[in-house]
This record gives structure tokens, sequence and C-alpha cells, in this order.
């Protein structure tokens, strides 16, 4: 069965439609009803109006006992957040929550009180693209019930880790720079590997699957994932739109954010600043280093007032892509400090408008990241070697190609170009 522009029917799973992930999902469903293909999104929780997105109820029947678990769990996050959780609202008679650090990522069960096999968005679909669909999919029903085609597009590691959404390596920032390790309790590590046994039977019922991950490293930790191990795994990065992240005039950015003009300005972007995946203390450390009357850091984000410091400026959270793009481009440098992500879509933001980046070679990012041309990649997660590779760069700004950058950028992350790459995903499996 070929693929045709004006019958293909796509429905994209998500759970919430704001946040990186959602974003990402956003881009390329409006990426497919721009070049024809009939796509529609399913959540289960909307706060915004894209075209052709729609809510799905949960189930009428009673919850299982495993699903009143989820949701008392899920009572503790902090709404559509989902950040960590703090100590004082850990619940009793869940072990692994009273020893689990307020520092990690947050966590999720694969179960759920939803079943989106009975949407008629679902019956009328021929493919259906998982995305994040944490707290949404309910893995026995839908992998029980499925009878589609399914392309599941990985935005991090829960799929086919237990309840984690990335295998934290580091759990904070010593005093000399360097990264703390994580140490596993013996519940938590039993939880994980319950779980992830759970989720790999299911996954097995499913024969017509191909997984998508936005970075090669990602694809690699997916394919040696006993989920996924064997399994069709495809590497297609994030598309953007380039017409509404594009340069803008460097001073005149300044001049509408009110930023200072002879100061070089360093940019910080994540959706909650103090996220310790995100790695911000390294860069506040960092900036120790150097003359800070010369330096300006602008941190983009949520959730707290950082500590008082003359040269930082919080911007607070953006939600406007065109005035994103205008921080951006106010910005000499992006720095990403993650120690642990996938294809961040702050990077192909950042290029996009011609910004270099500097990061720590974790993840997706040396996908993205090409040293010397459009920015600079860390040796290693540390603060001595963040110090090391901004000084390197602040004493060369005028290296990077700012026009360079952004050309580059465009020939392999235009929104385009990701939304037909899916579509010659989507041809290849309903012809077979």
């Amino acid at each position: 069965m070929a693929l045709k522009r004006s019958n293909v029917k796509v429905l994209i799973v998500n759970t919430f439609d704001r946040g990186g992930a959602a974003n990402a999902c956003k881009r390329l469903h409006l990426g497919l009803l721009e070049a024809g293909v009939e796509s529609k999104v399913l959540l289960k929780n909307k706060q915004n109006n894209w075209s052709q997105s729609f809510i799905l109820p949960p189930k009428s029947t009673p919850p299982s006992l495993n699903e009143k678990l989820k949701t008392k769990v899920i009572r503790i996050l902090k709404g559509v957040k989902l950040y960590p959780i703090k100590p004082e609202k850990q619940k009793p008679g869940i072990p692994f929550l009273q020893k689990r650090s307020e520092k990690l990522e947050m966590y999720s069960f694969p179960h759920s009180n939803y079943d989106i096999t009975q949407s008629p968005l679902y019956q009328q679909a021929d493919i259906i693209n998982l995305h994040w669909v944490a707290n949404f999919l309910d893995y026995k029903s839908f992998f029980l019930k499925n009878t589609k085609p399914v392309v599941w597009t990985l935005h991090d590691m829960n799929p086919f880790l237990g309840i984690d959404h990335y295998a934290e390596k580091y759990i904070g920032m010593d005093t000399h720079g360097e990264p703390i390790s994580r140490s596993i309790s013996k519940e938590e590590s039993k939880i994980n590997r319950d779980f992830a046994d759970l989720k790999k039977d299911c996954i097995e019922q499913i024969e017509n699957l191909t997984v998508i991950t936005p970075s090669r490293w990602l694809a690699a930790e997916a394919s040696k994932s006993e989920a996924f191990k064997g399994r069709n795994v495809k590497v297609i990065p994030y598309g953007l739109d380039d017409i509404v992240f594009a340069p803008r005039d460097q001073k005149t950015s300044r001049e509408i954010l009110n930023l200072p003009l002879d100061k070089k300005i360093i940019l910080f972007v994540a959706d909650s600043v103090v996220n310790n995946r995100k790695g911000f203390s390294y860069l506040e450390k960092t900036l120790e280093e150097f003359q800070t009357e010369k330096i300006l850091l602008c941190a983009v984000g949520s959730n707290v007032k950082l500590r008082s410091n003359d040269n930082l400026i919080e911007l607070g959270e953006i939600k406007d892509d065109r005035l994103m793009s205008v921080v951006y481009s106010a910005a000499d440098v992006f720095v990403i400090p993650s120690l642990i992500d996938n294809l961040p879509n702050t990077v192909l933001e950042s290029i996009m408008c011609g910004t270099p980046v500097i990061g720590f070679p974790v993840g997706g990012i040396p996908d993205m990241i090409d040293h010397g041309k459009n920015g600079l990649l860390a040796e290693e997660i540390s603060v001595k070697s963040l110090v090391k590779i901004l000084k390197e760069f602040l004493d060369n700004p005028e290296v990077f190609d700012r026009k360079e950058i952004r050309r580059a950028a465009k020939e392999k992350y235009k929104g385009k170009v990701q939304a037909k790459k899916y579509m010659e995903l989507f041809n290849e499996i309903l012809k077979a």
C-alpha cells in the first residue's frame, strides 16, 4: 500500500501539548499537515490550541490496583511540569519514593486508566505514531489490543527503562566542580528491573514496530535494550520552522530585551533552571572563574528564583518561539551543560538562529555541535573542562560564522526535511 498525500491517516499520541517533547511532536505534526498527510494528535492533557488535536477521556471501568497506585503517585507530581518530588510530599507506603533523590528527573509507571485503542481516531488511523506517552499509554492493554503499524518516536529513555526517564549517572556536583555519582537503592533497582521486564513483555506482542530516535546516542541505547533489541531502529532528527527560528540583528535584539550592548552574553535555556540533569550549577561555578563585569549570564526557564547576582538576568519562562529567536540572536553563545540529554530542541533553535553552542559531550549533543564550526564541545563533564572551552570561545568569538551556522542548520534540521523522512518511512511501512 503506497503512501498517498491525500488519504494517509497518521495518529500522533502524546501525553501533553507543552514541554520539550511536546514542542518536537507539534513541529512534526504541523510539518506532516503541510506536506499533505492527514495527521491528528491524541492527548491526555490539552492546554494549547494545536490544529487537529484531541483529548482522550479515561476509561469508565473501575481502575485496577496498579492504576490506583499510579494515580496516587501522579498526585504527588507537580502538575504538567513533572519535576522531582520534594521529600516532604512523598507518601508513606511506597518505599522507593522515600529514598529517591529530589534531584533526579521524573519517573513514571507503565499503567494508566486510558485505552488508546478505543478512540475513534485510533480506529481510523493507518499508522500510530507514539511520542512521549508517560502516564498515558497503558502498556498491557495497548500492545495486547493494537492492530496497527506503530512508529514510536522516543524523546527519552523511559520506553525501555523501568520507571526512570533517563539513566542518570550523576546527582549533583562536588566542591571541585566534578560530578557526584548516583547511588541506587536495592528497592529502586528492583522496581526498575520489574517494570523494564513488564514493558519488554508487552512490547514483544507487537510485530509491526519501528523505533525512531532523534539522536544516534538514543538509537544506540534503544538498540541494546531488552525492549527494543533486534527491532528496526532509525534516526530521524527533530525539525524546526526556519522562518520562526531565524537570525535577528543582535543590537536590535538586545534593545528589545533591554540587555547591554557592551557585554558578552552567555545564554542558558531549560524548562526548569533547577533541573539537576540540565547542569546549571556547572555553568554558575564556571562563570566564577571569569571577569564577570565583561560577561552577562541570561537564564530562560521557570520554577525558582536564582541567587542574587549583578551579572545574571533571569528572563523567566518564554513560551513564544519568535521571542525566543530574539533571545538566541541577542546572545554571543548558548551554553548547554546537560549531564545527559537526547537531542535538545534548544541547541537546534540556537544554531538555526546562527548562535554558536557550547556543551558537554553527552547524549545527542555531539550530533548537533560540529566542533569548531557551530560551537565547541568540552572534553568531559566538569567545571574545569567547561572553563577551558568557554575561555577558548571568548578569546576567539570571531571564529564562528553565524551565517554559515544558520545555513548548515537549515540543511539538516529544517522542518520539511524531517517531515519528508517520516513520509518516506510511512510509505515504506504501508508498502510492506
